[in-house]
């Protein structure tokens, strides 16, 4: 059995400025996260089952009022 990898945090800064998308193996399901709090919450959930593919991070598209 391989060791689970495990998060190094680079930064003292928030990590909620961006939405996640925890994509498991084969494609099979997407979650979208809108904290990192969550996404820790999958990862220790499925990581033993080595059941996760990747974790993507999106930008958060801003709002903007202009219209069209």
């Amino acid at each position: 059995m391989s060791s689970i990898k495990t998060f190094t945090q680079t930064s003292d800064g928030l990590y909620d400025r961006h939405n996640y998308k925890v994509v498991f193996k084969g494609g099979r399901k997407e979650i979208y996260c809108e904290s990192w709090a969550g996404v820790q919450a999958i990862w220790f959930q499925w990581a033993q089952m080595q059941a996760i593919d990747y974790i993507e991070v999106c930008d958060i598209k801003k709002y903007s009022p202009k219209g069209f």
